[in-house]
């Protein structure tokens, strides 16, 4: 690796930290078991994705990729919808890989966490009960049956680099696992409903707009409190609880 001049905080907070040190990326994890599903997913899945340099307990070296990010929370995409489309167009191939060895989380988990966090947001007045409750409502129609397919996760629209209409890489693989399809496509989109169709053009038949909808409510509001206790701000334009709101619109 050439000489660099800096190290790169990516990400820091207390359960993981990214650093980016030339054109590598060290991420270390307080939990062993992300960083193992991280490495096995990357090598799994079919679809582009960083290089795994090496691993030590803690510790995941993986290689950069080219390209650019879709877009940020809270801003406007920058990407075109031919990139879009080739981000639909990857998930879809992914989707319809073989799946992981390891399970997912279930419905009975969402449910219970879903449960637990509206009743936290109502108790600490962090949102209106009304807000919580309409959402909620939204949510739940989420936790149905679905048929597992491999999903990456943790598919915010910062983990996809496009360049030139082509996808170059899908990063940050810790939250791989079996789960439902729509999940991943709402995480892309969250916040980005503009962009839902050409993602939509690429990826195909058999999704269920309104299962993408349902959970972007579920996911803004189950994880307001993780954000708001590890340093950021759900509140910040285009963040999560914009999300909520436009939901009533």
């Amino acid at each position: 690796m050439a000489d660099v001049n800096e190290v790169e905080v990516v990400v820091a907070h207390s359960e993981r930290t990214t650093l980016r040190v030339g054109d590598m990326f060290l991420k270390i994890d307080a939990d062993q078991a992300r960083t193992d599903v991280e490495a096995e997913a990357t090598a799994m899945a079919p679809i582009p994705t960083p290089r795994v340099l090496w691993r030590k307990p803690h510790v995941l070296a993986i290689s950069a990729v080219p390209g650019m990010a879709l877009g940020v929370l809270g801003e406007p995409s920058p990407a075109s919808p031919g990139a879009w489309a080739a981000a639909g167009a990857t998930i879809r191939k992914l989707h319809d890989a073989p799946l992981p060895p390891w399970p997912g989380r279930s419905v009975d988990h969402f449910a219970a966490e879903l449960e637990r966090e509206c009743a936290w947001l109502i108790a600490n007045d962090v949102l209106p009960a009304d807000l919580v409750t309409y959402n909620q409502r939204i949510a739940e129609t989420a936790l149905r049956a679905w048929k597992p397919v491999f999903i990456h996760g943790d598919l915010q629209i910062t983990h996809v680099f496009v360049e030139d209409d082509e996808v170059t890489g899908v990063i940050d693989w810790s939250e791989a696992s079996q789960g439902d399809a729509m999940f991943d496509l709402a995480i892309l989109t969250l916040g980005h409903e503009e962009c839902l169709d050409d993602l939509l053009a690429g990826y195909g038949a058999d999704v269920d707009v309104d299962m993408i909808r349902a959970w972007w409510s579920l996911r803004s509001l189950c994880a307001a409190r993780w954000l708001i206790e590890h340093g950021f701000d759900p509140a910040s334009p285009g963040a999560e609880f914009e999300v909520l709101r436009s939901q009533m619109r």
